[in-house]
C-alpha cells in the first residue's frame, strides 16, 4: 500500500514541477530561478502540512508528493552556475533565501 500512494504522489508531482519549470521559465526576466525557489518552498509547505499526520498522508503528500515536486538537483545546480559565474552576491542571496523561506514554508505548514 505504502509504494502505491507514494507512486500516486510522485505521479502528479513530478509533472507538476514540470509544468511550472516550464512555463515560469519562458517568463525569466530574474536573475535568480524563481521557477525552482517556488516549487521549493511549496513543497516544503506540503512536507510541513502532512509530517506530523496520518502515516499514509505522508506516504501519499509527504514522500511521494513533495519528494516529486521538489528539486534540490536544480537548486544545487543553479547555484552552483550562479557562483561559477562569478554572480557571488545572487548566488549567496538565492541558497540564503531557499534555505530560508523553505523551512518557513514547512514550519508554516506543520503549524496548520
Amino acid at each position: 500500500m505504502r509504494v502505491l500512494l507514494i507512486s500516486l504522489g510522485a505521479g502528479v508531482g513530478a509533472p507538476l514541477r514540470y509544468l511550472i519549470d516550464k512555463n515560469m521559465r519562458k517568463a525569466r526576466i530574474n536573475l535568480i530561478p524563481l521557477e525552482t525557489l517556488l516549487i521549493n518552498v511549496l513543497g516544503s509547505f506540503v512536507l510541513g502540512i502532512t509530517v506530523h499526520r496520518d502515516a499514509n498522508i505522508g506516504f501519499l503528500f509527504g514522500t511521494g508528493f513533495a519528494g516529486a515536486f521538489t528539486t534540490w538537483s536544480a537548486f544545487a545546480l543553479e547555484t552552483h552556475d550562479l557562483f561559477k559565474s562569478r554572480k557571488h552576491g545572487v548566488a549567496w542571496g538565492y541558497l540564503i533565501l531557499t534555505l530560508v523561506l523553505g523551512v518557513a514554508a514547512a514550519a508554516a505548514g506543520d503549524a496548520i
